[in-house]
């Protein structure tokens, strides 16, 4: 009776070898990638380097891990007698392909997380930071009916409108008539309603992206009541401060896309790298098994 091709006995040990030392690299290279960054500004390695290192650090994991499991698989399989050198060269180079799959998959259904973490997680990321610019911009169109409500990039949109206030350092009439300090009314309602009313309309300029003629008369004369601006002048302050914050919202929302993606680009990068450093295991795992099937047959 011939004896079997496969030596699954072999095989199983190969990759418990190769999966428990994948983990165990694995754990030690998390420590010391975590012990490495610093949050502290100037300190610790930068975002470039701990990629490459973590790359690097995976790669010599599948070496290690592969190889001592496809020497393993090799050394301990048993002999193949009135087999040709051919088909024992094939077969050594199967077992460690097969201790390598095996290990793999035991080592992705103990790492699930972490793998995923590898794959997914610049999608997530990205998905996140989209997600604050849209809360950036939400804030800003509903910081019009909810004083004190923040805008995300840029500050509040109430502290926006508060700008639109600032008495004018060369105007001393509204001074004269007012030496008491306070603000003057604006007709129609309190300072706090007139304050409520621009911040509403202002919330609807964000909103639309653009600000109706009559609404920057409107804005411009309650502007003009509470600094002591001329008309021209304090429509030319609503408009110039209704410019600046789109700019803002916009770069804001630009930077958001960026960093998005680069997180998907480093998403890709990861899972690529991620590939060849297992078909680099698979190699070296065949290839040890082939060494060891040699020195068994000895």
């Amino acid at each position: 009776m011939t004896a079997s091709a496969v030596s699954w006995g072999a095989i199983a040990a190969g990759a418990a070898a190769a999966a428990a030392l994948s983990l165990i690299l694995l754990i030690l290279g998390t420590g010391l990638g975590l012990s490495s960054v610093s949050p502290w500004a100037q300190d610790g390695i930068s975002a470039a380097t701990f990629g490459v290192s973590t790359i690097l650090w995976i790669t010599f994991t599948q070496i290690v891990a592969a190889g001592a499991g496809g020497y393993l698989a090799g050394r301990l399989r048993t002999r193949w007698a009135a087999t040709n050198a051919d088909e024992v060269y094939f077969r050594d180079t199967a077992h460690g392909f097969l201790a390598w799959a095996v290990a793999s998959l035991a080592t992705a259904a103990l790492l699930t997380t972490v793998i995923g973490s590898i794959v997914g997680g610049g999608v997530k990321t990205g998905a996140a930071i989209v997600g604050g610019a849209a809360t950036t911009a939400a804030g800003a169109l509903a910081a019009g009916s909810e004083v004190g409500k923040p805008a995300g990039a840029g500050g509040s949109l109430d502290y926006v409108v508060d700008t639109l206030f600032r008495k004018n350092v060369n105007a001393t009439a509204t001074a004269a008539a007012n030496p008491s300090g306070s603000a003057p009314q604006a007709a129609g309602g309190t300072t706090t309603g007139t304050t409520a009313e621009v911040t509403r309309v202002f919330a609807y300029a964000l909103r639309t992206g653009t600000m109706p003629a009559e609404d920057v008369r409107q804005v411009g004369q309650i502007v003009a009541q509470r600094t002591g601006l001329t008309q021209p002048e304090a429509e030319k302050r609503v408009t110039d401060t209704l410019a600046r914050f789109q700019t803002t919202l916009r770069e804001a929302e630009a930077t958001a896309k960026e960093a998005a993606d680069k997180a998907r680009k480093a998403s890709a990068y990861a899972a690529l790298w991620l590939f060849i450093s297992l078909l680099i295991g698979a190699f070296v795992a065949s290839l040890a098994a082939t060494y060891g099937g040699r020195q068994r047959d000895l």
